[in-house]
């Protein structure tokens, strides 16, 4: 079958990462036009990979005739309105995490997805990581038996600036959305309450901001189960992504990747590699599994493996662990979504 013919929206960082990536480790995918307000940007990227069309309205990409799925990487505040416009148009979406930071707005998008009749796949790209889909395909044939604790640790190799925090949605809507996503896909359960404690340890202007950048997270889910999640916005060390879940019957660990697995050992100690630095080195493989998941299910017609609905009840979970923050309390889902 010939290959599906993309249209790119955003030439900004994580625009660069999907780009490369469809580019150099999807065949199954043809860029053919891509858009971004900062035109010389794009032009830029546009020529790195031999992109044919480009332009600085991204309604030219969407509307564009050989384009027959949209991959949206804008800012935050664009994703739910490029969707719907998307699915008016008749093409598939893939979005970045997250659809938007209203509930309302991301369940219009979905019902506008689900009118049109098109595919809408959000970017958890966590759940292709090598790593952790052994996790949790381990955990989904029964190998720990039934999940009881889940801990993971999520922290980044340093903060983003203060002035990003106002259009993130802060924390638990940007960087913990993923380790909510992760919790959700490892257990194989809902999240049914959010716990946490928070505190500005990294960078006062965070808080200045009205963020937090240090936060230790206590779920609940559905089937008993108890997840932890502990996050830092800066690691001096590098980008710490571990997991480990604990079951009746053994537990199941993932540690971080390194750039090469050495050991020197003299008299003053052992030493080896940092972890690799950030999502860019971290996940390059989850990347190209997500995004060629994305275009098989587009050929083949297969439902994608994670849809609006999925980017719905993490944002759901970020909204609840913001208002545990507020209000100091355990919070339950069912405050935040029906």
């Amino acid at each position: 079958m010939a290959n599906l013919k993309l249209g790119v929206i955003g030439a900004g960082r994580i625009g660069k990462v999907h780009m490369a990536t469809l580019v150099q480790s999807v065949p199954e995918a043809d860029v053919v036009a891509l858009a971004d307000v900062n035109i010389a940007g794009a032009k830029s990227l546009a020529e790195q990979y031999g992109i044919p069309f480009v332009s600085a309205d991204y309604k030219e990409i969407i509307h564009h005739t050989e384009v027959q799925a949209v991959v949206i990487c804008s800012p935050t505040d664009t994703h739910a309105k490029y969707i719907v416009e998307t699915a008016q148009a008749g093409k598939h979406i893939f979005c970045e995490k997250p659809v938007d930071l209203s509930l309302d707005v991301i369940q219009n998008a979905i019902d506008e997805v689900k009118k049109a009749g098109v595919k809408l796949m959000v970017g958890f790209n966590r759940r292709f990581d090598p790593n952790f889909k052994k996790v949790h395909d381990m955990v989904a044939a029964g190998k720990i038996g039934d999940p009881s604790i889940l801990k993971i640790t999520s922290r980044d190799p340093a903060p983003p600036a203060p002035q990003y925090i106002a259009v993130s949605g802060g924390m638990f809507l940007d960087m913990t959305i993923h380790d909510f996503d992760m919790a959700r896909y490892i257990v194989g359960s809902e999240i049914t309450e959010v716990y946490v404690k928070a505190a500005v340890l990294v960078d006062p202007e965070i808080g200045n901001a009205g963020d937090v950048d240090t936060a230790i997270i206590t779920l609940t889910f559905a089937n008993g189960a108890l997840g932890v999640i502990d996050n830092s916005r800066k690691a001096v060390y590098g980008y710490d992504q571990r997991l480990e879940i604990f079951g009746t019957k053994g537990m199941v660990t993932a540690d971080n990747n390194f750039p090469d697995n050495h050991r020197y050992f003299t008299e003053d100690g052992i030493s080896g590699a940092l972890p690799l630095n950030f999502f860019m080195d971290r996940y390059i493989e989850a990347y190209s599994n997500e995004l060629k998941a994305f275009c098989d299910a587009i050929i083949n017609n297969k439902p994608v493996p994670v849809g609006g609905e999925d980017g719905l009840i993490s944002v759901a979970v970020g909204l609840a662990a913001k208002k545990s923050v507020a209000e100091s309390r355990a919070v339950k889902l069912s405050e935040i979504i029906g």
